[in-house]
């Protein structure tokens, strides 16, 4: 059995890639999606006329229409070959605005229904911020399940917790990054401050018995990966879930419920005054989920220019 199958006993694994056709060998249960994903996914010759078509079929439509139904056109591929969720990402641009976050989740969970798919199988990706997940909280009343992304510290996932979202993701990799270029170090293993901030979450989770979902996400090598098997999912790339299905060594399940609830951590109380100055202590939280912003919205600009150039 290989590592991607020993993984899939302790935690569901999830493809994280716009490429639809890559994540057919590994069988993953859902697949997550972003602003940069898509990008690199329409500028490959198979996927061109996905883009085409969105721009055809949405004439005298706003760039930002385009996107939103070429987001759901992503989506509906992807959902023919998971059996269960798809995360859809909102306008990174509106991270700071609650009521256009809310506005914009709504919007897309229209689109899907109009198109046969049930908002029971879509995750609205939100980013992390005091305004993004007061947007999750409202919608997660109205039963559209969201996914909080850029989630780089344990104030986040408390707020994200409080708030009632369905699942989150926190950054392995970028968190990995920061450190190794204040530090100069690269820690691998147990040790890697990105696997740390996952299993300080899990362990906060299930202490205090919270419902919401962790996916640990955007992973630089299989070693972190590795560390995190039990953690409720994984959303992995199409390289690394390659690497894992050419290891036949044997892993463990590193994180379980019992041990969590021994951990000495304590209950953070989540006010928005306590969640921006437990964010602004958190140097490498503040400065990662800034520019993750940025680059999402880069992105984005990106894919609109695209469709500038084809109308």
């Amino acid at each position: 059995m290989n590592q991607l199958e020993q993984l899939k006993q302790f935690t569901t694994v999830v493809a994280d890639t716009g490429d639809f056709q890559s994540m057919q060998a590994y069988t993953p249960r859902d697949a997550t999606t972003n602003p940069s994903l898509i990008l690199k996914a329409v500028q490959k010759a198979e996927y061109q006329p996905l883009l085409a078509q969105a721009v055809a079929q949405n004439a005298g439509k706003s760039s930002d229409e385009i996107i939103d139904q070429l987001l759901i056109s992503f989506g509906i591929k992807i959902l023919e070959i998971v059996p269960g969720r798809v995360s859809t990402e909102t306008d990174a641009r509106l991270s700071f605005d609650t009521e256009a976050t809310v506005a914009k989740g709504r919007q897309l969970i229209a689109l899907y229904e109009a198109a046969g798919i049930s908002r029971e199988r879509i995750l609205i990706k939100i980013a992390s911020t005091w305004e993004g997940i007061r947007a999750a909280e409202i919608l997660e009343k109205e039963g559209i399940r969201c996914n909080m992304t850029l989630l780089f510290s344990l104030a986040q996932a408390a707020a994200c917790a409080e708030a009632g979202a369905q699942l989150i993701s926190p950054f392995v990799g970028r968190i990995y990054d920061w450190f190794k270029k204040q530090t100069g170090q690269e820690i691998f293993g147990a040790d890697d401050p990105g696997v740390l901030s996952v299993k300080r979450i899990y362990n906060y989770y299930r202490k205090f018995d919270y419902k919401t979902e962790i996916m640990g996400a955007s992973f630089r090598n299989t070693s972190q990966i590795l560390e995190l098997a039990g953690c409720d999912l994984l959303t992995i790339s199409p390289d690394l879930l390659q690497k894992l299905s050419d290891s036949d060594t044997k892993i463990s399940s590193k994180l379980n419920p019992e041990t969590a609830k021994l951990s000495n951590l304590e209950k953070i109380e989540i006010t928005e005054k306590s969640f921006r100055f437990l964010l602004n202590e958190d140097a490498m939280a503040t400065e990662k989920l800034s520019e993750g912003i940025r680059l999402f919205c880069a992105d984005t600009i990106k894919l609109e220019a695209l469709i500038a150039g084809m109308r």
